[in-house]
């Protein structure tokens, strides 16, 4: 019988944690539950001023190193940037949250090329990208966790999601692969798969009340997700407590894909 004391295989004291999309919904949730661990935080997001705002907030709440970086993860020589950055400050990179996306809904007949480009080229390209970046640090220390918020969308379907459950499969498949490739250097990868949670990227829907009653309905629980129940589960794939899970999906879905 080990002597480990399971609550610390959930510190994260003195890791460093990159977070995607980090200034809002469940990315900043996310960033505060490492925080809240331990780890020093680095957020991410298109805005600065958004970043370094979300910083403060986290780095007064947590007490730990909390910085923003700018970037725009669809573009390479960004996600270059943002990664170079990272280790400049801290030397080091232990665990990837790979969360910014965006979801644009239309009928597949009337779905504009350009608009499903930029779902694909955010939600699944930029973790592609970040995922590059992270192996370059990772394996040669011999450690890290990447973690890909990808969706229950990324294994059902619902109609005018197209190009959203197209770019959550597709995160699906790169955290698969990765897990088999990046296993014998000591990396994991995983993906992380929400349910319904309430947050900006789903108040288009609250204009269509009928929406958001069959939508609530396809889950067993029939309620939003609450921004603290997406945390615990980040913990875990960031942390040790998860060190014998590689290439999982987690749903954090009310019972959805049940």
């Amino acid at each position: 019988m080990s002597s480990t004391n399971v609550f610390d295989l959930f510190r994260l004291d003195d890791r460093v944690a990159l977070i995607t999309g980090g200034s809002k919904g469940l990315g900043k949730a996310m960033a505060l539950a490492l925080a809240q661990a331990g780890a020093n935080i680095v957020i991410n997001s298109r805005s600065q001023s958004d970043c370094d705002r979300v910083a403060r907030e986290i780095a007064n709440e947590a007490g730990t190193a909390c910085i923003g970086v700018a970037g725009d993860v669809a573009l390479e020589e960004s996600v270059d940037e943002l990664f170079r950055k990272v280790t400049d400050r801290f030397g080091h990179l232990d665990v990837v949250i790979n969360s910014a996306g965006i979801n644009l809904r239309h009928p597949v007949e009337e779905f504009p090329f350009d608009e499903f480009r930029r779902v694909i080229d955010t939600n699944m390209v930029g973790p592609w990208l970040c995922c590059r970046a992270a192996g370059r640090i990772m394996k040669p220390a011999g450690k890290g966790s990447v973690i890909n918020v990808s969706s229950t969308l990324g294994v059902v379907g619902l109609p005018e999601r197209s190009a959203y459950s197209a770019s959550k499969s597709g995160v699906n498949g790169v955290t698969r692969s990765l897990a088999k490739e990046w296993a014998p250097f000591g990396v994991r990868c995983n993906s992380l798969c929400p349910g319904p949670f309430l947050t900006e990227i789903m108040e288009p829907l609250l204009k269509t009340p009928d929406k958001v009653k069959s939508l609530l309905a396809l889950t067993a629980m029939n309620r939003w997700g609450e921004l603290h129940e997406i945390m615990g589960a980040a913990l875990f794939l960031a942390s040790d407590a998860s060190s014998y899970v590689t290439g999982s999906e987690l749903y954090v879905d009310a019972g959805w894909t049940c």
